[in-house]
């Protein structure tokens, strides 16, 4: 441990940076977090926590708070584009939260954040900040805000998304990579869709060139969805995003189930974006300078994993920079963590694929393949990043 405590900034007011606030913390560091933004915004509608991401949540304190605000899915279920048959079903709720060590969530955006916010300190909170230079200064960082406001740090933490800014400092910002997809959400009344099954439990809808995913959030009278399909490989920005008519929106679906074009017919998000993962970066930190969440490993949204890899980073880093100095944490951090976000996003590239198969003999192989879904998976939902950090001494 270190004898004394480091003056941290951490760039970035999303999941990633409060809950590496919280926890660093609870460990009796402070930390400044620093946003961009004039008031904490919801950004996307709803975000799914699997255990590796709530049992970090829980330690933090904030067990009771996200139970109250939070959906419990009652299974997992994989259904057929058309018809609507159960390709393969495994139960959730307890049998989940027994077999991985902590439960399976569904919750709104905007209540993660302010349970976040609220445990990490509005004190410690600094809103309208936008980061404009980085300069190295006795034996830290002067770090300089677009309002004219000047702070200085010993370490500085970019956990600011994937448009990083702090990344230029770190590591050569390559383009992202386009998947060939893109997707719109929705967040939809069960009321609203009267012929879809089972409206608790998460599914993925599985089809020629697009898939579905859903589940409940909040008391469960709300469903979350990511609707995904093919594109032409033509888009070299990754922060495309363009508004469509509902028309535009429901078209690949025309053929779907009843249940899917309820949902994709309620929507009033008529905006779709383009899906970009981040190459995989050999570098994660610069001397005091270090990447956490999309900043350093965006992924693609199939496995529902950026938000719990960003809360698995945060758990990790903390627990290192208390067991030791910075220069020492930071490379250990980065060996951790780089070699298990590398593989998340791999497996996210597999699954598009895998869910997007047309009709015939590569589908059925698929289908087979996902009664052993809950094993193949394991290694994303039982994982415990702070017992990881154990593991270097």
């Amino acid at each position: 441990m270190t004898t004394r405590s480091p003056s941290i900034a951490i760039i970035g007011a999303g999941i990633g940076g409060l809950t590496l606030a919280i926890a660093l913390r609870r460990r009796g560091i402070r930390a400044a977090v620093y946003e961009r933004s004039s008031e904490l915004r919801e950004v996307g509608a709803a975000v799914a926590l699997s255990a590796n991401g709530t049992r970090v949540l829980h330690a933090l304190g904030l067990r009771d708070r996200l139970a109250a605000r939070s959906a419990v899915p009652t299974e997992l279920i994989y259904r057929d584009w058309r018809g609507g048959r159960r390709v393969a079903a495994f139960t959730a709720g307890d049998d989940y939260a027994a077999r991985f060590g902590a439960p399976y969530y569904g919750v709104h955006r905007a209540d993660l954040q302010a349970a976040l916010a609220d445990a990490c300190g509005h004190d410690e909170l600094h809103l309208d900040h936008r980061l404009v230079d980085v300069s190295a200064e006795n034996r830290g960082y002067e770090l300089r805000f677009a309002n004219g406001i000047a702070a200085h740090a010993d370490l500085v933490v970019g956990a600011d998304g994937v448009h990083s800014t702090v990344r230029r400092w770190v590591a050569d910002d390559e383009p992202a990579r386009y998947s060939g997809t893109s997707g719109f959400r929705g967040l939809i009344p069960v009321d609203a869709m009267p012929s879809l099954p089972d409206p608790g439990a998460i599914q993925f809808w599985m089809g020629p060139g697009a898939h579905v995913l859903h589940y409940p959030i909040g008391d469960g009278s709300f469903v979350n969805f990511l609707a995904v399909v093919d594109d032409p490989p033509t888009w070299t920005d990754s922060s495309w995003v363009e508004e469509v008519s509902p028309d535009q929106l429901r078209a690949p679906f025309a053929d779907w189930h009843p249940g899917v074009r309820e949902m994709i017919a309620a929507t009033s998000l008529h905006k779709r974006w383009a899906l970009f993962g981040q190459r995989p970066l050999t570098r994660w930190h610069r001397s005091g300078i270090v990447l956490l969440g999309d900043a350093a490993h965006a992924m693609l949204p199939h496995h529902g994993q950026g938000a719990n890899q960003s809360i698995e980073d945060a758990a990790t880093l903390a627990s290192l920079l208390h067991r030791f100095a910075p220069d020492q944490a930071l490379p250990r951090y980065a060996r951790l963590r780089r070699a298990r976000t590398r593989a998340v996003q791999r497996s996210s590239w597999v699954a598009s694929a895998l869910l997007h198969l047309p009709d015939g003999p590569d589908a059925d192989d698929r289908d087979r393949r996902l009664a052993a879904i809950p094993d193949t998976l394991r290694w994303i939902h039982e994982h415990d990043a702070e017992a990881a950090t154990e593991s270097l001494g």
